[in-house]
């Protein structure tokens, strides 16, 4: 059964939220990042991308970076930009975007439940990015990113969340980007009590974003369980900062993919080596978004088609029967000779949020053809997540994304 306990964050001062709270440290390269926090110092993300405070001859991994991290959370603590409750808490953060509100209880997660799977990933990780992120948890002993994670969502935290939402917000603004954000505080002993028991009957909960925090705040724990073996399970370390949505509530969008080129094929021969696994029309509306699952838009030479796949290369396996798979194993590799996406050059990946405009505008400029896929479901991740097998690449886009710096964890004990 799920573990999840309240804590006492620090949170930014009271109208503070709005110039504090960043993106997720991982959405910018090097270059976007300094521009954010030139444009606003205030930016969460100069403490988690602290890099940003040195010029280009300091490496973004450099040990200054990290201890620069450290050095601006404290002096910004002393200041006042942050404050800790003084009690351990359970909060609400919800997010409204595109008229959609998806309404997360911000809390601590267990690292054994993490190792004992049930908390359940759908990604392999890399460890040069789980590095970064322990070398700066480690650094600042505190986590700053929370984990995004589901839940199949019950009555009664429908009914707990919803009377905790009719309270005055404790913030309340909305982003540059258009999204909505509020926050609530639940102090009361009863009410964390119900929302720990209700957590303690359900049996998994999922990863949906943010696997390399995860494992790296996982690996943090198990840092601090080797330098302090008195440890008894209670300490800070032991849990890491999480925000947990009901299923009925996410959103996940498309996410396509632009290829350079059509591995030496005329149009002609492309379009006819295609229809051997999928069934190739003229898009009848244009831009071309698919309808339902196993139907894809494709953008070539300035038309939009549509591809259906052949009941024959259809299977109800959780992971060969994503659409992602589906397009990866009949169309990108045969016909492409794409057989790695991770290491290919010759693809790039689109997220949803930037529409189909953005297909049209990749293939006007460095890329050949363009394919838009029908996003996956979070049933589709849950039945993934259950049999232990992982998604292929790139198969899922959240939408909003998580602000950092609203919600801060201090591990406590270095």
């Amino acid at each position: 059964m799920a573990e999840i306990r309240p804590f006492a964050a620090y949170r930014p001062a009271p109208g503070r939220e709005s110039r504090i709270a960043a993106l997720p440290y991982d959405v910018y390269n090097r270059e976007e990042a300094v521009r954010v926090v030139e444009a606003n110092p205030d930016s969460f993300l100069a403490i988690d991308r602290a890099e940003t405070g040195f010029g280009p001859e300091v490496d973004t991994y450099d040990p200054k970076v990290y201890e620069r991290a450290d050095r601006l959370l404290r002096e910004r603590i002393a200041a006042g930009d942050f404050v800790r409750d003084s009690q351990p808490c359970f909060y609400l953060y919800e997010q409204t975007f595109q008229g959609r509100s998806q309404t997360g209880i911000v809390a601590c997660a267990s690292i054994d439940d993490y190792r004992n799977n049930v908390i359940k990933k759908h990604e392999n990780t890399r460890a040069d990015k789980e590095q970064d992120r322990i070398r700066h948890v480690d650094a600042c002993n505190m986590q700053t990113g929370p984990i995004f994670l589901a839940y199949r969502g019950s009555e009664e935290l429908r009914r707990i969340l919803a009377e905790t939402k009719k309270k005055e917000p404790v913030f309340d603004f909305i982003s540059e980007d258009g999204v909505g954000h509020r926050g609530w505080v639940i102090q009361d002993e009863d009410t964390i009590r119900q929302i720990r028991e209700c957590f303690a009957r359900i049996s998994a909960i999922y990863i949906a974003d943010g696997h390399h925090r995860c494992a790296s705040a996982v690996k943090v724990g198990l840092m601090r369980r080797e330098a302090h073996p008195e440890y008894d399970g209670s300490e800070a370390f032991n849990y890491f900062l999480s925000v947990l949505f009901p299923d009925e509530e996410l959103r996940i969008l498309d996410y396509n993919r632009v290829v350079k080129d059509l591995n030496g094929l005329t149009s002609r021969q492309f379009l006819e080596r295609i229809g051997e696994s999928f069934l190739v029309e003229k898009a009848e509306k244009t831009p071309y978004r698919p309808e339902r699952k196993g139907t894809f838009g494709m953008y070539l030479e300035g038309e939009w088609y549509r591809l259906t796949a052949r009941e024959e290369i259809l299977t109800d396996d959780p992971v060969e029967g994503l659409d992602v798979s589906l397009l990866q194993r009949y169309l990108l590799d045969p016909v492409l000779g794409i057989r790695d996406p991770k290491t290919d050059s010759r693809i790039d990946f689109v997220g949803g949020i930037r529409g189909l405009e953005e297909l049209e505008r990749r293939v006007r400029g460095d890329m050949k053809v363009a394919f838009a896929l029908y996003p996956t479901s979070i049933q589709e991740l849950f039945r993934v997540a259950d049999a232990g097998k992982l998604m292929p690449p790139k198969s899922t886009w959240f939408e909003p994304k998580l602000r950092s710096g609203l919600f801060l964890h201090d591990l406590e004990i270095r």
